[in-house]
Order: C-alpha cells, then structure tokens, then sequence
C-alpha cells in the first residue's frame, strides 16, 4: 500500500540503492510509476505492507516500509530486491554494488570503487571532514540524520590517515 515519504513515521526501515550514474528525468519518471505500482502490491505473507520511496541527489533510490503497521519478511525482502533487479535490468544501471563508495566533492556526488576510496583516503584527498553517504542507515530518522555526513562519523572512517 503506497503512501507518500513525508507520511512515514520515523522508525520506518529503510533500503538505500546507490546507482552507478544518476537518473535521467525520464527513468525518474519511469521507476515512479514502477515503485508506486510495486509498493501497491507489496506483501508480507499476504498482507499489505505501507511503503515508499523517495530519490535523493538524482543518483540513490530509497524504499522505506512502515513495520508499525506490517514487519517484512525475508521473502518480502526478496520481492523487493526482485524489484530492483529488474530496474537494472531494464534502465543499465547498477544499483546494488556494494563495493561503490559515495562521497561529496562541494555539490558534486562522487562514485568510486571501494578500492579507490581507500587509495584517496591513503593520499589524504578524502579527509575526516570529506562528505560520505552512509548507506547503511537503517531507518527514516537516520536516513534523514545520519546519512549524509562526515567520514569521521561513519563506518568510512576506518579508511582514514
């Protein structure tokens, strides 16, 4: 049962889905009717789940489920990691690589294999100070906190001098 980000309580659980590039316009437009028809028929064990999505920076997807109203299980989990499978297969795109790392350079978002972050962090052009998105997050509340913050304050950090 679809129902708008904003109406979400803060402890809904949310998923994070980085993309390899940003989403034209269109593909917006696509993966919004894509998600609304999804989340509309999104179950848990046959009963409805309340979920959303919202975009952030043109590049991350975000699907949210309120638990206060239905929890999800694991093939609930699986139908919506099935959601997002079919999305890269019809937009190429990658969306579930988690050796991508995200940052910020002022307003430029930056995607970078894993392997390169650590070599920037090791030449010091990543610092404590740099912005990092923690996909990790797991609820609203911390989506809207603690996800887009200094490397210091993140998992990322360990990769510092």
């Amino acid at each position: 049962m679809f129902t708008e980000y904003k109406n979400l309580p803060n402890n809904a659980r949310v998923w994070i889905y980085q993309s390899d590039r940003e989403f034209t316009s269109e593909e917006i437009e696509i993966v919004s009717v894509k998600a609304v028809d999804f989340i509309n028929q999104w179950t848990r064990h046959g009963d409805d789940l309340k979920g959303s999505f919202t975009f952030k920076y043109k590049q991350f997807l975000i699907l949210a489920v309120d638990e206060t109203f239905n929890t999800v299980s694991g093939c609930s989990i699986d139908s919506s990691v099935r959601f997002i499978q079919a999305l890269e297969k019809e937009l190429q795109l990658d969306l579930m690589n988690k050796m991508n790392v995200t940052f910020k350079d002022n307003e430029h978002i930056n995607l970078v294999k894993l392997a390169d972050f650590q070599r920037f962090a090791k030449e010091q052009k990543i610092t404590s100070e740099t912005i990092v998105f923690n996909n990790m997050v797991a609820t609203k509340e911390d989506f809207e906190n603690n996800w887009e913050v200094p490397a210091r304050e993140s998992w990322h950090k360990r990769f510092l001098v």
